[in-house]
This record gives structure tokens, C-alpha cells and sequence, in this order.
């Protein structure tokens, strides 16, 4: 996983990890790391989830107004 920049310094998001189709998402605080698919949180929404990965920037803001639980998988 590679670990978010976390521009603000507010973020829960502590790293990612980006695949060609999915993006998983690791928590601070969090047992476990959230898998996000094309097929579980749509195109749109994963696309606009690796930019802001990789930006350091509004992950878990989107996350919580867009995604939620629109989860693929949560593993530990």
C-alpha cells in the first residue's frame, strides 16, 4: 500500500492501494482495508477516487458523501 499524503492533515485515510479496476482504502483506526470496485461504487466514482489518492487530498470526503458502503470487500 502506499500511504496517503494526507495534504491537510485531517484525513482518516492512512493508505491506498490502486488496481486497474479498484481501489482499496486502509483507515486510520481501522482493522480492516476496504475494497472498492467498478462493479460495487461505479466507474465515475472509482476514477475520481484514485485522482484524489494520488492528489493527498478529499478521499474520505468524497468517500463519505458518495461511496460509503458501496464497498466490494473489507479484509484485515
Amino acid at each position: 500500500m502506499e500511504r496517503y499524503r494526507n495534504r491537510s492533515g485531517k484525513s482518516v485515510v492512512q493508505s491506498f492501494e490502486i488496481g486497474q479496476d479498484s481501489i482499496t482504502v486502509q483507515f486510520r483506526n481501522e482493522p480492516y482495508d476496504y475494497l472498492y470496485t467498478t462493479n460495487s461504487a461505479g466507474n465515475y466514482n472509482i476514477d475520481q477516487m484514485k485522482t484524489l489518492a494520488r492528489s493527498g487530498t478529499g478521499l474520505a470526503t468524497f468517500i463519505n458523501r458518495h461511496v460509503q458502503k458501496k464497498y466490494a470487500s473489507k479484509s484485515r
